[in-house]
C-alpha cells in the first residue's frame, strides 16, 4: 500500500500531517509513503487534482487511488482509512 503526503514548505499543518503520516507508517508495517513538496512535484499533484496542502493520497496496489483528503488527518481515521483501502 502506498500513500502521497503532498506539502509545502512553509505549512504549519504540513508538519503536523507528516508526523501523523509518520506514525501511521510505524504501525501499519506495508505502508510505504512520499513526502512530496508541492513546489518540486507540481506535475503529480496537479494529476492527483491537489489544490491545498496538506493533501493525503492512498493508492491501492496498482496505483490507483482509492482515498484523497485534504488537511491533517487525525491517526485514528488515517488509519482506518488504510484498512478501508487495504481491503
Amino acid at each position: 500500500m502506498r500513500l502521497e503526503l503532498f506539502t509545502s514548505a512553509f505549512c504549519e499543518p504540513c508538519h503536523r500531517a507528516r508526523d501523523v503520516v509518520a506514525e501511521a507508517a510505524r504501525l501499519v508495517s506495508a505502508l510505504h509513503w512520499e513526502d512530496l513538496d508541492v513546489a518540486h512535484h507540481l506535475e503529480r499533484a496537479e494529476s492527483r487534482g491537489v489544490t491545498r496542502t496538506p493533501t493525503v493520497v492512498i493508492l491501492d496496489d496498482d496505483g490507483e487511488v482509492v482515498i484523497q483528503a485534504d488537511g491533517v488527518p487525525p491517526l485514528p481515521r488515517l488509519l482506518a482509512a488504510l484498512a478501508s483501502a487495504a481491503d
